[in-house]
């Protein structure tokens, strides 16, 4: 694959972060980077869309309070009772909030007609692995515990997020396996992390000029894991799990310029493989990241909308 194939919107997107010369985000202090990826993504975001409820949560974790958000879709009912997904904000387990990804939970919400929990999960390295995971996994059970209170099915549950979100959401479904009831039905892998070694090939081919770099990715798993012993960990890196049958259905997520193409790729290979269901889509004239951007990328849209209707088509009775 050339830049030539990169889709023109995208290549412009590039050029022009090129030519603003900003820091990249891993040669920031992490706080400096949460206000600096939180501003990007400002710029690049469609119009948040209005849905029919936003409500702050609080849960307790099991670090301290957690903050999610409730989301509920326009036009639903106001007491009936809807399938959910936990949905796990991505940016490199060191930034990302619910505010930046406040804009892609509400159209999630509209177009599959579900209600979103996102949640707000310790950040690195202030809070380093596992308790990212661990936030997860309670986030999911709280959920599934509180489901009558919010008004949620708990029967009908789903899991999902975008980058390190995506890794989450892979984990939390590994972990909900062994919990055992709690309801979930889905797995939504946004171009996950699923191998924190980093030897897919397309971190070679995809590693410099395409928004997420080798560097980056160095510098992110160092903050939330640290070193090769931990990425080992399969809390860290799903594809290293040993079992991945049994799991929800997936819907795996990808762009043909993203370091992480290929990661993804062998995550849905392997849950085929072992009998779980998988479906793979690769954007392949995308970057890491293109996802939330449909204010600059048009496909963008379209993949949410896509995404939208696999979680709509796997919790909705049709």
């Amino acid at each position: 694959m050339t830049d030539s194939m990169l889709h023109p919107q995208t290549r412009g997107l590039l050029r022009r972060i090129e030519d603003g010369g900003a820091p990249p985000l891993h040669a920031l202090e992490p706080n400096e980077g949460r206000v600096a990826y939180r501003d990007r993504g400002a710029a690049t975001q469609p119009s948040p869309p209005a849905v029919a409820l936003s409500r702050q949560l609080v849960m307790p974790g099991p670090g301290g309070p957690m903050a999610l958000r409730l989301y509920r879709p326009a036009g639903g009912q106001e007491n009936q009772a809807l399938p959910a997904l936990v949905y796990f904000h991505g940016g490199g387990w060191v930034v990302g909030d619910l505010d930046t990804h406040d804009t892609l939970c509400r159209e999630l919400a509209n177009g599959s007609g579900c209600a979103i929990v996102a949640v707000h999960y310790r950040l690195a390295p202030e809070h380093r692995f596992p308790a990212a995971a661990d936030d997860a996994l309670a986030a999911l059970k709280w959920v599934a515990g509180n489901a009558p209170a919010l008004s949620i099915d708990a029967e009908r549950l789903a899991v999902g997020g975008d980058s390190a979100g995506g890794n989450l959401a892979a984990v939390t479904a590994l972990a909900a396996r062994e919990v055992g009831g709690l309801g979930l039905r889905f797995q939504l892998l946004i171009y996950p992390v699923t191998d924190m070694r980093r030897v897919a090939r397309s971190h070679q081919a995809n590693g410099q000029g395409y928004l997420l770099t080798s560097d980056a990715l160095a510098y992110c798993c160092g903050e939330y894991v640290g070193d090769e012993k931990g990425f080992l960990d399969w809390r860290a890196s799903p594809l290293l799990h040993k079992d991945h049958s049994n799991l929800p259905p997936a819907f795996v997520l990808t762009a043909g310029f993203d370091p992480l193409r290929d990661e993804g790729a062998q995550y849905a290979q392997r849950l085929s493989e072992a009998g779980s269901r998988a479906t793979l889509i690769c954007f392949e004239r995308q970057v890491h990241g293109f996802f939330t951007m449909g204010k600059v990328i048009d496909e963008a849209g379209v993949a949410v909308q896509l995404c939208a209707a696999q979680l709509k088509a796997a919790l909705l009775p049709r």
